[in-house]
């Protein structure tokens, strides 16, 4: 037990020493640490949200899928779709269809 004691008190040490070791050569510069994953996160996310002042915008149109159109309607049509179609209409479209069929509760 007492070496684990001893190792703790040489780290202290050692971890000081190396303090006084930078201080005696005059560099006090400190190390200001970038997280460059972050940022590039963070840009990576503003392409895909988008800009705030446009996204208003979209709320505003009109569908682009029909109201009247059915879950066969797209899965037998070969056809694109002449824009694409928003995420947030597309899941409503969805649960809709799902509630219909019993297959969300």
């Amino acid at each position: 037990m007492e070496t684990n004691g001893s190792n703790s008190h040489s780290h202290e040490n050692q971890t000081s020493e190396a303090n006084n070791d930078a201080s005696k050569d005059g560099s006090n510069e400190k190390v200001v640490f970038v997280n460059h994953a972050e940022i590039a996160w963070h840009e990576g996310r503003k392409q895909w949200v988008g800009v705030q002042s446009q996204k208003s915008k979209r709320l505003h149109r009109e569908p682009i899928m029909s109201w009247t159109a059915t879950y066969e309607d797209l899965l037998c049509s070969t056809e694109p779709f002449q824009q694409p179609i928003p995420l947030a209409e597309m899941v409503d479209f969805l649960v809709d269809i799902w509630h219909e069929e019993g297959l969300y509760d």
